[in-house]
């Protein structure tokens, strides 16, 4: 509304200035009603004062509950004009600004946005012109103080007028709550960690109960004394065995029972075994003397092992005592019986000792004797010839004494080659051919061969070298092949085979015959030393004897099968 220009009073008449008084009341009656209708909300208003002086906006028409809405919102309201001016802006925004609403309208919006943020509040109002645009920027109060708003800007028209509705929400309380809000799910996560801590923990104890409940039925059920202990040693637990055994039926402490029930000799041990467990986490194994309830001790053998949690950590001990006391006093037995083995092989290895040396030294000193009584009666025999000529008795106790010194000392040269079998036990091992060997033993009984007649046949494809030692080896092969000749039947021509063969542990030799056979019923008889079972063919009687000592010191065996009349066959079992 522009006021009237007014002639200058002075010129004017009386009538003239009564026009103009009643010109002007009724401008003043017409901005009365006006502001009255503005301040009812039957129209919306806002005076600028610009450079042509103060300029009214009207919104016309405005509803009242609408307007009511948007004084009583929580948020700030405002309406912009083309320039940013604030036209309207509710209490609300007013307060936030902490400003009057006087000092908000008709005021340039861009005055509240901070210097930083003018570029980004220009962009974002160009962007509410074009249509519709939101952002978030501080606005400062009237104090200075800068707080986080959110902006959402849309285009209104009014009377064919645009204007910029801008709708502001303090960010400032939103951020509190959206921390209170994280502060309450931090909270509530908390809580509920909590709550699944104590349920896992409840799990964990009824687990652990329904375990030691089961634990301990099991030891209840076992028939040794079980126990159990905490990680630093202290008993926990005994089961019904050790009150049985012990006959206990007082109160007293777990850790003073065992300790008062074992033996003195044993305590100070089986307490620096435990100690040595406990400090290395290593199982517990110790032997020592319990007393029973009738004031015996057995011994025992104490047993435990470390019980430990996910994280490796020891959380009890478990352990048992079990009666071993008949093992013990066995093994102290079969200690004594060692003992005395070991006593009385000293006494028949100083035996044969002696036995070798008496041996060795008899057959040493009886041979100067037996030298003279021969040459006694080879000194004799001319003269009692002579002087008992036609005497034949007198022969033939020569002849019989003759012979007696012959199988005397042949007796002393055997005892001899016995004595040698026992020094010569460890004789070094050579790979031998066995048919060269064979050849040359054939060399040495061919006299005998001969006399005997038949046919030796010799087939050691399979073995055809042995490792052993030469000396032994030829005495083995010398004592089967003489005595398969030697033992033959006059009733049929003599048949000698040589065959080897090998098993998974041994090399076999075997020497098959036809001759007069062997009764093989008394066994350990046949491989005695002086053992003769045929009479009218001259020997020794220790050649098998001789075989079955090299083989067995050798670790190997000598078998026999043999029918009287029919033949025998030897086997002999070289350790491979």
């Amino acid at each position: 509304m522009t006021p009237t220009s007014m002639p200058d009073s002075s010129s004017l008449s009386a009538a003239e200035l009564a026009r103009e008084n009643q010109q002007l009341r009724l401008q003043l009656q017409e901005a009365e009603e006006l502001i009255s209708a503005i301040r009812t909300g039957s129209v919306d208003a806002l005076a600028v004062q610009g450079a042509d002086g103060p300029r009214i906006y009207t919104l016309e028409g405005a509803d009242q509950s609408y307007r009511t809405l948007i004084e009583q919102m929580n948020e700030g309201a405002l309406l912009l004009s083309q320039d940013s001016t604030v036209l309207y802006c509710n209490a609300c925004m007013a307060s936030l600004l902490d400003r009057g609403l006087e000092a908000v309208m008709g005021t340039d919006f861009a005055d509240f946005v901070p210097a930083d943020y003018q570029a980004y509040w220009q962009t974002l109002l160009a962007a509410g012109w074009a249509g519709k645009s939101k952002g978030e920027m501080p606005l400062s109060s009237q104090q200075g103080l800068l707080r986080p708003f959110a902006l959402a800007l849309n285009v209104l028209t009014f009377n064919e007028t645009s204007v910029l509705a801008v709708i502001v929400t303090d960010m400032s309380a939103q951020r509190e709550i959206s921390a209170i809000q994280a502060q309450v799910a931090e909270q509530n996560m908390l809580l509920a960690h909590k709550n699944e801590e104590l349920k896992t923990q409840e799990s964990a104890r009824i687990a652990v109960e329904r375990v030691a409940a089961e634990a301990s039925r099991l030891l209840e059920g076992i028939p040794q004394i079980a126990w159990t202990a905490e990680p630093t040693g202290h008993n926990t637990y005994l089961n019904r065995r050790w009150f049985d055994y012990t006959g206990i039926q007082g109160n007293q402490s777990l850790d003073s029972q065992i300790a008062e029930y074992i033996h003195p000799d044993d305590l100070r041990p089986a307490i620096q075994r435990w100690q040595l467990s406990l400090d290395s986490g290593a199982p517990l194994e110790v032997e020592c003397r319990i007393r029973d309830r009738f004031g015996e001790y057995r011994w025992m053998l104490g047993r435990a092992l470390p019980s430990r949690n996910e994280q490796e950590q020891i959380v009890q001990w478990i352990g048992t005592y079990t009666d071993i006391h008949e093992q013990k006093l066995a093994q102290e037995r079969i200690v004594q019986t060692q003992s005395q083995l070991r006593m009385n092989n000293e006494q028949l290895t100083r035996a044969n000792i002696d036995l070798d040396n008496f041996i060795y030294t008899a057959s040493h000193d009886l041979k100067a004797p037996i030298n003279n009584i021969e040459g006694l009666l080879n000194a004799l025999q001319p003269e009692l010839a002579a002087s008992s000529s036609g005497n034949d008795q007198t022969q033939l106790l020569l002849n019989m004494m003759q012979d007696s010194v012959e199988r005397f000392k042949r007796t002393i040269e055997h005892l001899t080659e016995v004595t040698k079998l026992q020094k010569e036990n460890d004789q070094p091992a050579a790979v031998i051919d066995l048919a060269s060997l064979i050849q040359e033993v054939s060399l040495d009984l061919r006299p005998l061969m001969r006399s005997a007649g038949g046919q030796l046949e010799v087939n050691v494809e399979a073995c055809p070298s042995i490792s052993f030692s030469e000396k032994n080896l030829r005495s083995i092969v010398y004592n089967l092949l003489s005595n398969a000749f030697k033992y033959h039947s006059l009733d049929r021509e003599l048949h000698v085979r040589i065959l080897t063969r090998q098993t998974a542990q041994f090399t076999v030799l075997e020497v098959h015959d036809n001759g007069l056979g062997l009764d093989t019923s008394n066994h350990e008889r046949l491989f005695a030393m002086f053992q003769r079972f045929h009479d009218h063919v001259e020997g020794s009687g220790i050649g098998l004897y001789m075989v079955k000592k090299i083989i067995e010191n050798a670790g190997g065996y000598i078998e026999v099968q043999s029918q009287v009349g029919k033949g025998a066959s030897f086997f002999v079992h070289f350790a491979r």
